[in-house]
């Protein structure tokens, strides 16, 4: 079975399932590959070869941003590149350009040409409708212009979702991929950073013009969002959303509650990554933990956000044979 029709199965609760796919579908930490660079990890490896490194299943990701190389970069993280509208007409040049386009074009023709025959799994992201706007204004300015700017946040989002159609067009001229993501990071430790209202107003249309395009070519929608995801479950079903990651532990997300609650709902991630520098029981553990959540279906086992540095190479070893063994006992669970 290849990687994309294992992901193809995973992803429709298909019982003609071996196992779950064996990723981790965030790429590691710098800090991480630092460590494991000084402890044997071969110097030249990157991206993909890293994942191919420790046999996990092939699977690669597409990121369109809609800012050019032109682009305002903020002075620092979650600083401000604009703070009105005069501002992001200044921008405007180098947003949304037929560059980026071209780019992803060849990006993908590129990888295609390389891999297109070894079984690849694709999944492409795109940064959603309050992240975006975030880019531009910086965290706290952000927060403050749905009530300051809400006329420039409307246009913000629809010439995104505007961007996202051609992108679309890009993409599925050239391939499908099992699945995408928005990128949003829109909730924390306690909650959503936003109300219902604000979600309705601002992002709910937005999404309502994209989702349907992406899910009309089969490929399931995610939303990444950090934080305690649950609450606002029920406002992605409302845009068609399909799924969610990386569901962080340390936020108090439960995948077994997440699936009593909501059992067509996907999932990837919600393995603690804090747990893994404990050794092999705690992290088998967890495994324990998730094991009912693997064996339902629609859903795959992972760090719920990028492998930590305090992971040496040879816990991580250990990490990947209890992550195969794991996901292997809940296909044979389930036959």
């Amino acid at each position: 079975m290849t990687s994309k029709e294992r992901f193809d199965k995973l992803l429709h609760f298909s019982p003609d399932l071996d196992r779950a796919p064996v990723v981790e579908w965030a790429t590691w930490w710098t800090l991480t590959i630092d460590r494991w660079k000084q402890e044997g990890l071969p110097q030249q490896l990157s991206g993909d070869e890293i994942n191919a490194y420790w046999g996990q299943d092939k699977l690669h990701q597409f990121w369109q941003s809609p800012r050019d190389e032109g682009c305002p970069v903020a002075p620092g993280h979650g600083l401000p590149i604009i703070h009105n509208e005069e501002e992001y007409e200044a921008i405007h040049p180098h947003l949304y350009t037929d560059q980026l386009l071209d780019r992803m074009e060849k990006t993908i023709r590129t990888h295609l040409r390389e891999h297109g025959d070894e079984g690849f799994a694709y999944w492409f992201t795109l940064e959603g409708f309050f992240w975006y706007p975030r880019t531009l204004f910086g965290i706290e300015d952000h927060l403050y212009a749905f009530y300051d700017y809400p006329e420039l946040m409307h246009r913000m989002n629809q010439e995104l979702a505007d961007f996202h159609k051609r992108t679309l067009e890009v993409i599925y001229s050239l391939v499908t991929p099992s699945f995408m993501t928005f990128a949003e990071d829109m909730s924390y430790n306690h909650g959503p950073m936003l109300s219902k209202e604000q979600f309705d107003e601002f992002m709910l249309p937005y999404y309502q013009q994209v989702v349907p395009i992406i899910r009309s070519h089969g490929t399931k929608v995610f939303i990444d969002t950090d934080g305690f995801v649950e609450p606002l479950i029920p406002w992605f079903l409302q845009a068609g959303i399909e799924g969610v990651l990386p569901l962080e532990r340390m936020a108090g997300v439960d995948v077994n509650r997440i699936r009593q609650t909501y059992p067509d709902f996907l999932m990837i991630g919600g393995f603690d990554k804090t747990v893994m520098h404990k050794g092999e029981a705690a992290m088998r553990a967890e495994f324990e933990r998730l094991l009912p959540v693997i064996r339902s279906g629609g859903y795959i086992p992972s760090v719920d956000h990028q492998t930590p540095p305090d992971v040496d190479m040879d816990t991580y070893r250990v990490f990947m044979k209890l992550l195969r063994e794991y996901t292997e006992q809940a296909g044979k669970d389930r036959a």
